[in-house]
């Protein structure tokens, strides 16, 4: 056998293995080339989707990953409608105010929100079959993070590539992570983050505490997820029902 059938047996074999990724009923196609490794397809969610990338990521002979997977989406929309979709929740967004808004599509740059005078940074959203790029800059690690999650909180939305720099830059931290997934929890209204408790350790996070249901405990553990820069998400909500 080849080290490259070698590699993909091994890492499929690591993905069968992950409940969450559940490759049976969406399958991932696995290829294999000096090192770097593409995984393509469609999965469940998003915690399917990083994980996925991160088990691939851990296989030996493995040094880069390409990722081509896309999240089945809640709800199927259009490119156009999933743009004013992202316009209005940015622009519905009071902790993006002293951003600008643009939205991309092709050569035409429309400008949502012009710059405020006191103008922290610029968004711009390019939307292209069901894929998200966030580009341009923010004046925070946790106003990115918000931007990315907002952007998957759109029903339509497969995919978020986020780009935005942060100006000036911003050392990251578990301390960050925490804060920036408080937010997220108090702004999602399908969470109820008074009874959710956050720990972050070397990007890792975990939930603890009592939800309504395990709708609600899998709602907060995908907007962990969601969050740029998190690794892997352990979950010990207690739903009362």
């Amino acid at each position: 056998m080849s080290d490259k059938n070698a590699v993909i047996r091994d890492v499929m074999a690591t993905l069968e293995r992950e409940p969450k990724i559940d490759v049976h009923h969406y399958p991932i196609s696995l290829d294999f080339d000096s090192g770097i490794l593409t995984l393509e397809g469609q999965v469940k969610d998003i915690a399917a989707k990083k994980l996925a990338l991160e088990l691939g990521a851990a296989v030996a002979s493995v040094t880069g990953i390409v990722d081509r997977l896309k999240v089945a989406a809640a709800e199927h929309m259009t490119d156009e409608v999933m743009r004013e979709h992202i316009r209005d929740v940015l622009l519905q967004e009071s902790a993006l105010n002293d951003c600008a808004v643009r939205l991309c599509q092709g050569d035409r740059v429309d400008v949502i929100r012009e710059p405020p005078a006191d103008s922290r940074g610029a968004i711009e959203v390019t939307v292209q079959d069901g894929d998200v790029l966030l580009e341009g800059q923010v004046p925070s690690l946790s106003h990115k993070r918000l931007t990315g999650v907002l952007a998957w909180w759109i029903p339509g939305t497969q995919n978020v590539l986020n780009c935005l720099i942060v100006e000036p830059p911003e050392e990251d931290s578990d301390a960050e992570i925490i804060d920036a997934l408080r937010l997220v929890l108090e702004k999602d209204p399908f969470v109820n983050a008074d009874q959710i408790r956050v720990r972050a350790n070397d990007r890792t996070v975990t939930l603890e505490g009592l939800v309504s249901n395990e709708t609600e405990s899998e709602m907060a553990e995908h907007d962990a997820w969601y969050l740029f820069g998190v690794d892997k998400v352990i979950n010990k909500l207690e739903a009362r029902e």
